[in-house]
């Protein structure tokens, strides 16, 4: 009689194949999982998986502790807890007796907030970049695709040179699950872009690379990696004196919101972002809504 953990490979072999998830999500699958073995501690049969039983996973992952002496917060053991669920749907599908999913509720958590820059600190971030500098046309048309697209940092990392469409200013990028978007280039962007690529003396696939010295032959390992990305805004951060923790995802909420301000509809915002769920867009209503307080305040007489 097959047990949790048999049926825990097929699942994960069906959202490979059959659901063509990314990497990325079979890998977090994989490990919420396989820490779910791991509290069973033995094979158990489906049919025997019980609401009391995963509630004392709950207070299991409540009370973890890992590696480096942290415990996991609500929104990471509800990430364990979606995966489960995941799991069990499939089960259900295929016939074999279990929990029902729909009986495990998600843990609230307080509602996300977001970081955006103002126009002046993002003048000031764009500013930061010296010209003079070695990387610097880079660098600044990294800054300028950001904002300008509100890529995911792991979206611009992947870009090709072939991939990118200058003189029509857009192109296609394949997001969260592998979706299909649009996304668009201010000419600003694509001055900045055109400066860097004619500095560049290779015939590299990827649109941004490192500065590696040395006969490295394998593109791959000449392409920008997300923590690169990471650290060179950070650095332009600090160098533009800008309090707020910025990241490239800084630089995305601050492209959503300057659309949501300036009167794009929520659902176009969703499609430019990738959002599978409108939910997920909603996160910036509570930032456009106090922006437009403060025009409010100011202009109203």
């Amino acid at each position: 009689m097959p047990k949790i953990s048999d049926y825990i490979k097929q699942f994960l072999e069906y959202c490979e194949v059959v659901q063509n998830r990314s990497g990325k999500t079979l890998e977090n699958y994989r490990h919420y999982l396989k820490r779910f073995e791991e509290f069973l501690s033995e094979p158990m049969d489906p049919k025997n998986l019980t609401l009391q039983k995963i509630q004392n996973y709950r207070v299991y992952l409540n009370r973890f502790i890992d590696d480096k002496g942290e415990t996991l917060s609500v929104k990471t053991q509800n990430y364990h807890v979606i995966a489960l669920r995941a799991f069990l749907k499939y089960l259900t599908k295929n016939d074999v007796k279990t929990l029902a999913p729909e009986k495990i509720e998600l843990s609230k958590i307080p509602k996300r907030t977001v970081e955006v820059l103002s126009r002046e600190e993002l003048d000031r971030l764009f500013q930061a970049v010296d010209q003079t500098r070695k990387n610097a046309a880079r660098d600044r048309a990294i800054l300028e695709t950001l904002y300008s697209t509100g890529l995911r940092v792991s979206e611009l990392s992947n870009l090709n040179r072939d991939q990118v469409d200058l003189k029509r200013r857009e192109f296609m990028v394949r997001g969260k699950g592998r979706k299909p978007r649009i996304v668009f280039l201010s000419e600003r962007a694509v001055d900045f872009i055109h400066k860097y690529l004619r500095e560049r003396d290779d015939h590299m696939k990827p649109l941004f690379i490192n500065s590696i010295k040395g006969d490295i032959l394998d593109e791959e390992k000449r392409r920008l990696t997300t923590v690169s990305i990471e650290n060179m805004v950070r650095k332009y951060s600090l160098k533009a004196g800008i309090i707020k923790k910025v990241t490239p995802h800084t630089l995305r909420h601050s492209y959503a919101t300057e659309l949501l301000i300036n009167g794009a509809d929520i659902r176009s915002v969703q499609e430019m972002l990738g959002h599978s769920s409108i939910t997920t867009t909603q996160i910036y209503t509570h930032v456009t809504d106090k922006k437009l307080r403060e025009i409010h305040e100011k202009f109203h007489r």
